[in-house]
């Protein structure tokens, strides 16, 4: 007797709800899992483009800095590479010092100003889809309110049709609908998760890369990297000429 009562599928269950639905119910959980997956997407790319910038940070503290000037440190690093961009904005804005704007821009200025757009130009990389996590948190738990609202107003209806206010006429379909907001907590508290996660650990990949534009800035104005005795002479022979040209001309 309990075998046979086990067999007996549940008809309140999420099975029900998908094989028995209207459309309006079938409509909100397909939403639903588009956010779903959409949020699952970002959260795997983020995970992957922050774990190529940490794996960045490591080889260009490893090549770039044991190089024996900025521009061979620059080809040692990979092609595409936000370390080496930020390396190459700042080589390009110290060899590029010249021009009608630069006469009123000192160099050490001019360096800070093309390694910042770098620095600028990867955090807005590592933000890209943070937003879309963001409204799949605080929207989701919404959408599968509309579903529960709507469904709690069909059962009404039914009562109110049928004049009998049975239990059996009740269960079926506020199960349904509490089964919609159950569905939208569990699409929007991982992606508030996720999304609070991520944040932080942009954080600290966006830091290490304002760090090796600092040290990179400290680099080329006076040919030592910060923190560091080690003084590069091909470096500074080209850096150290520019600053006291610049003093020579406001003067």
């Amino acid at each position: 007797m309990e075998n046979t009562a086990a067999a007996v599928s549940n008809p309140y269950g999420p099975m029900a709800l998908l094989t028995n639905g209207d459309p309006l119910s079938h409509g909100v959980l397909i939403v639903l899992f588009l956010m779903s997956l959409g949020s699952w997407y970002v959260v795997l790319t983020k995970l992957w483009d922050q774990r190529k910038l940490k794996q960045s940070g490591k080889i260009a503290e490893k090549q770039f800095w044991t190089a024996q000037s900025v521009k061979d440190g620059v080809e040692r690093l990979r092609k595409g590479d936000d370390y080496r961009r930020i390396a190459e904005e700042g080589l390009r804005a110290q060899s590029h010092h010249d021009g009608r704007l630069t006469d009123r821009i000192d160099l050490n200025e001019w360096i800070t100003m093309s390694l910042q757009r770098a620095v600028n130009a990867s955090r807005s990389q590592l933000q890209v889809g943070m937003g879309l996590l963001a409204s799949v948190g605080s929207t989701a738990p919404f959408v599968g309110l509309f579903g529960t609202v709507v469904g709690i107003i069909k059962a009404l209806i039914s009562i109110g049709v049928s004049g009998q206010p049975s239990i059996d006429k009740v269960a079926g379909p506020v199960g349904e609908a509490l089964t919609m907001t159950a569905a939208g907590l569990l699409v929007a508290v991982p992606a508030v998760l996720f999304y609070n996660w991520l944040v932080g650990r942009n954080r600290n990949v966006v830091g290490g890369l304002e760090n090796f534009a600092a040290d990179l800035h400290a680099y080329l104005i006076g040919g030592v990297r910060v923190g560091s005795d080690t003084t590069a002479p091909r470096v500074a022979a080209q850096a150290a000429p520019a600053p006291a040209a610049a003093a020579i001309g406001r003067k």
